[in-house]
């Protein structure tokens, strides 16, 4: 039984990530040209990077005004996914049309160039840690290329990511805090061993408080055993870390929901924050956002965490 649960999985992973471009996408093969670009469509951009080739989904909102400069937040999805994963897990491309911002959701890497997508968090995970792609500066590169293409404003770039792209995320606040504004951490982890960032930059952290993926508490989780070493620091650990970084009051606002906490460590130097949603009971998802395939963790109701994202880069 348990073998043909793995080989549904793997095809459901084959059909989702084979197929690349959306109905609704134009397929880009050129170096980051000048697409044909209209307010609310995506479009699909493939370019080489490092002798791989790389490609990223940009979704503009439907009231864009092209003339205008708009905040831009990449969403880097988890490990064994892709662009697909994180458009549908999230629903950033919805909120992203109602405040008018840009969302650019990039590949990681894998095997035939597509299969089990990963990202190189240092010592997680898969493909990209095993063959050392350097993330970090695709990603460099990839916000540059953006903000040279769209009207974006560079005061205000954002990323997100879930999982190894929580991971990730992590890595490259530390890494590119001069070129981000701020970084949401979704079911992410650090290894605890990251560069103090060269400045202060605001923080929020979602994590199921039963996640057997990317335990709260830390440690090995459940996919250790499937090689991705995700024996990392606990959440209270990383919070730490960027409230002392940031300067940050160490006596958080605490406020307790139904099936939640959120804490506030506010007072950070330039104005920076740390904020943590813990969702009680919660395990490996994006809170209020569905499902990214038949097999993954049910996401909390308790709150969206694609709104608390979004609250929370827009007031920096």
């Amino acid at each position: 039984m348990s073998c043909l649960r793995v080989a549904v999985a793997l095809l459901w992973l084959l059909l989702l990530n084979y197929n690349i471009p959306a109905s609704s996408a134009v397929q880009l093969t050129t170096d980051f040209g000048e697409p044909a670009v209209s307010a609310g469509k995506d479009v699909v951009e493939s370019f080489n990077f490092d002798g791989q080739r790389r490609t990223v989904l940009v979704h503009l909102p439907r009231s864009h005004d092209l003339s205008k400069r708009l905040p831009l937040v990449l969403v880097l999805h988890g490990g064994g996914g892709s662009y697909k994963y994180a458009v549908k897990m999230t629903g950033m491309s919805s909120k992203a049309d109602k405040e008018g911002f840009i969302v650019a959701y990039p590949n990681g890497t894998g095997r035939y160039g597509w299969f089990i997508r990963t990202w190189n968090a240092g010592d997680c995970c898969g493909y990209a840690q095993k063959h050392r792609i350097d993330d970090l500066a695709f990603i460099r590169a990839l916000i540059e290329r953006l903000t040279a293409e769209y009207a974006v404003d560079k005061r205000k770039v954002y990323l997100a990511g879930f999982s190894n792209g929580a991971m990730m995320a992590y890595e490259l606040g530390c890494e590119l805090s001069e070129q981000l504004a701020a970084i949401a951490v979704v079911g992410g982890s650090m290894t605890g061993r990251e560069r103090l960032p060269a400045r202060p930059l605001p923080v929020i952290i979602l994590h199921g408080s039963a996640d057997d993926h990317v335990p709260y508490e830390g440690g090995p989780g459940k996919l250790a055993k499937w090689g991705y070493p995700v024996n990392r620091a606990s959440v209270a650990s990383a919070v730490s870390f960027w409230v002392k970084r940031d300067g940050c009051s160490p006596e958080a606002l605490k406020i307790a929901g139904a099936a939640s906490e959120h804490r506030k460590y506010s007072g950070g130097l330039d104005g920076s924050e740390v904020e943590l949603y813990t969702l009680k009971g919660a395990g490996h998802a994006w809170p209020g956002g569905r499902r990214a395939w038949f097999g993954a963790d049910r996401p909390s109701s308790e709150i969206s965490a694609t709104d608390k994202i979004w609250e929370f880069f827009a007031r920096h």
